[in-house]
This record gives C-alpha cells, sequence and structure tokens, in this order.
C-alpha cells in the first residue's frame, strides 16, 4: 500500500522542521522500526523460558520467568513519563538516542547477567528504554503531520508493527539453536545500533517553539493540561476502554483456546491469523481515513466493535456460552481488528489539540490508556472460567464507553480534521 502522500517532507509542511528532507515511506518505515523494538523485546525472549528456568535453577514450570515480562513492562509503562518531558525540552532526536541507547545497555545487561536477579533488573532498564520509542514514534509523527495524514502514517506504523508478534517468536527460536539464549538478548542491542544509526540520519524535528522548560513544576503542569483538555480526555478515556477490551483477549485469550476449547495447539495459528487480519484492517482504515476522515473512521471502528461484540454474547447465549471454536475466533479477531484501530486514530485526535506539547501527551495519553486498559481487562478476566460469555459482555460494556467518551471528544472538538 502506498505512504500517504508521497513526496517529500520538509521544513515548510506543517510542524516539519527536519535536519533532513525525507519522504513519507521514509518517516513510516523509520517509525516503524523504532516501534518494533517495543514487541522485539516481548516476543523474541519468549522461546526462552525453559532455557532460563535451567540456567538459573528454576523449578519447572515455574511462573517466576514470566517476571522477565513483567519488569519489562512495568519499564516501559513508567518510562513514557519520563522521556515525553525530556523530548519536549531537549527535543525527539537526543531523546531517541538515549532511549535507544538504555534499551541496548538493558539488553546487554541482560545477556550476561550472573543471576536472575540480575536478568530482572537488566529488563526493567530495558524497559525503560523501550517507553522512549513507544512515545516518540508518536511525537515525532504529530512533528511531521497533523490531522487525518497522522491518524494515516499511524494506522500504517501500527500495521507494521503486528509484524513483531508474528516473526520475533520465530527468531527466537532460530537463536536458540545457536544453544545459547544469551544471543536473544544480544541481538536487540544490535537492533538498538541500527536504530541509533538511523535516528542521526532522520535528524530532528521538534519545531523550537514548541520546546518545553524540564522542571517539576512545568511537567506537572503539562500532565494536567492534557487531562484539563476536554477533547483530548475524551479520546485517551474512549482509548482506555477499547484498550480494555484488546488487553481482556491478550490476557485470556490463550487460556480459552487451550483449557475451555481444548485446542492449545491452535493458539500460534489464531494468532498469526488475528494478526495479519488487523494489519490489513489498519491499511485499509489508512484508506479509508483519506476518503472520510478520521473521526469518522473512529466512530465507525467504535459501533462496530460494540456490535461485533453483542453478536458474540448473542452466539455465546445460544449455546450455553460456548460457541464452536471457529465462530467465536472469527467474530474476536474482527473485533480485535476495530480496537486496533480505534488506537492510533484516536492518538492521533486526542494530540491534535497538543501539538506544542506532544511528546509529554503522547506519554501520559500513553500510560493512562495502557494502564487502565490492563485494569478493566483484569476486572473481566478473573471473571472468565468455563465460557466465553464474560469477554463478550466486556466488549459491549466496554465498547459502550468507549462510544460514550468518543461522543464527548469530538462535541469538544468539532473543527473539522484535515
Amino acid at each position: 500500500m502506498p505512504a500517504p502522500d508521497s513526496g517529500p517532507v520538509t521544513a515548510d509542511a506543517p510542524y516539519a522542521v527536519p535536519v533532513k528532507a525525507h519522504s513519507d515511506r521514509h518517516i513510516i518505515a523509520y517509525l516503524a522500526f523504532i516501534s518494533f523494538l517495543l514487541a522485539f523485546g516481548i516476543d523474541t525472549v519468549l522461546p526462552a523460558f525453559d532455557e532460563i528456568r535451567v540456567d538459573f535453577d528454576l523449578a519447572s514450570g515455574s511462573s517466576d520467568v514470566s517476571k522477565i515480562v513483567t519488569l519489562y513492562l512495568v519499564g516501559v509503562a513508567l518510562g513514557q513519563l519520563v522521556w515525553g518531558p525530556i523530548s519536549d525540552r531537549f527535543g525527539r532526536s537526543p531523546t531517541v538516542l538515549a532511549g535507544v541507547s538504555v534499551y541496548g545497555g538493558g539488553a546487554l545487561l541482560a545477556a550476561i547477567a550472573p543471576s536472575f536477579g540480575w536478568i530482572l533488573l537488566a529488563r526493567f532498564i530495558w524497559g525503560l528504554g523501550a517507553a522512549s520509542t513507544m512515545v516518540l514514534y508518536t511525537a515525532i509523527a504529530r512533528d511531521l503531520y497533523e490531522g487525518d495524514q497522522m491518524a494515516r502514517v499511524l494506522q500504517i506504523v501500527t500495521a507494521v508493527f503486528l509484524i513483531g508478534p508474528m516473526v520475533a517468536p520465530g527468531f527466537g527460536e532460530l537463536l536458540l539453536q545457536t544453544g545459547y539464549w544469551q544471543i536473544i538478548f544480544a541481538s536487540a542491542a544490535v537492533l538498538a545500533l541500527i536504530a541509533i544509526a538511523w535516528s542521526r540520519v532522520i535528524g530532528e524535528t521538534l519545531d523550537p517553539k514548541n520546546r518545553r522548560e524540564l522542571n517539576p513544576r512545568d511537567t506537572i503542569a503539562g500532565f494536567r493540561a492534557v487531562f484539563a483538555s476536554p477533547a483530548a480526555r475524551g479520546y485517551m478515556l474512549a482509548m482506555t476502554f477499547a484498550s480494555g477490551g484488546f488487553y481482556i483477549y491478550l490476557g485470556s485469550g490463550q487460556p480459552i483456546i487451550d483449557e475451555i476449547y481444548g485446542h492449545g495447539d491452535l493458539f500460534a495459528i489464531l494468532f498469526a491469523v488475528g494478526a495479519i487480519v488487523m494489519g490489513v484492517g489498519l491499511m485499509l482504515s489508512s484508506r479509508l481515513t483519506a476518503r472520510i476522515g478520521a473521526r469518522r473512521v473512529v466512530k465507525i471502528s467504535a459501533v462496530a466493535m460494540t456490535a461485533t461484540s453483542g453478536l458474540g454474547v448473542l452466539l455465546a447465549l445460544s449455546s450455553d456460552g460456548l460457541p464452536s471454536l471457529w465462530l467465536w475466533g472469527s467474530t474476536t479477531i474482527v473485533a480485535l481488528t476495530l480496537m486496533t484501530i480505534m488506537t492510533p486514530t484516536g492518538m492521533s485526535l486526542a494530540l491534535r489539540p497538543l501539538e506544542h506539547m506532544a511528546g509529554t501527551a503522547a506519554a501520559v495519553i500513553g500510560f493512562a490508556t495502557q494502564g487502565g486498559g490492563a485494569a478493566l481487562a483484569a476486572l473481566i478476566n478473573r471473571e472468565i472460567d468455563a465460557t466465553v460469555t464474560p469477554m463478550s459482555v466486556g466488549g459491549v460494556v466496554y465498547g459502550a464507553a468507549t462510544m460514550l467518551f468518543l461522543a464527548s471528544a469530538i462535541r469538544a472538538d468539532p473543527q473539522p480534521v484535515s
């Protein structure tokens, strides 16, 4: 699919002040790569869990090894609140360089860790570095684009990002054939070096007039400004509830397929199919955004995902909570695709009134939507036992909340998005 507006990004374009001119394709490829680093730090290490258990004398099947992912995600969540304000003060380029360096350093420390405790510390540091990529690919997109064009760029970047969960575990398995799980961690440091080199080519994108002071008072004021903006707050809450629906599947998808349906062997296939469908959906939404605008796309997505979850409830109720695996899987993948479209599109709309503090705003919105979405998902996941009904009901409830907050955001920011 062609990138939106194949002409070069120049200093004359809205909010664009890069050191050098770059085509949209180049910018999108760069943003997709740095966002991929986040997924790489999660999915590539999963195949090494058994080897790590053996090397550090953890009990077979021990859940302690899952802390490798948990500490990484904690670092990602907290790190966003650090890198966002820093990028608004010192610029995107030096912040990317610093953040990715922390990412690579954490990966190397994990590779040479002498104990499991050191691995966990390294993973937290690694996650702190990964948080910079999460904030900055959004902030850079806001520096260079606005309105519908920004929505299209983020939709394409997110579509490419979804390749990570499909290819990263296989890459990890391939590296394990060397006999050293440490190589998986070290490979992330190599990607960090590539990101550093590429970032130097891209240059700075923050308009000097949008630089902010870095001190506790101004940082807290920036955090408050996000919540004080009715439009940004509404979009943020809409994305939080949409993320809640998405995280229900992330938390319970594998147990449902394995324990409720008894087809754990099909989980990888369904996961891959879902990622492909979501990627295609995002690409199509990019085209649709060009035709009807980001606001209409996000409204259609919210209504459709709620309706699809409602269909899931009807199917569950008509089959004692257990529709066929393929019927449940199909409706779930469609709902997840619509939820996935909500996030980059909603983010582009939320940042529209906050262009002067895009780094801080992206950090606060990212932290709130992920943390809030995870908490909302936990409320539903604990109710899932022998049927899929709670998942579908949760999708309807959270979908209705998404539509409610989305409507309030649009009322607060009625101006057309170009």
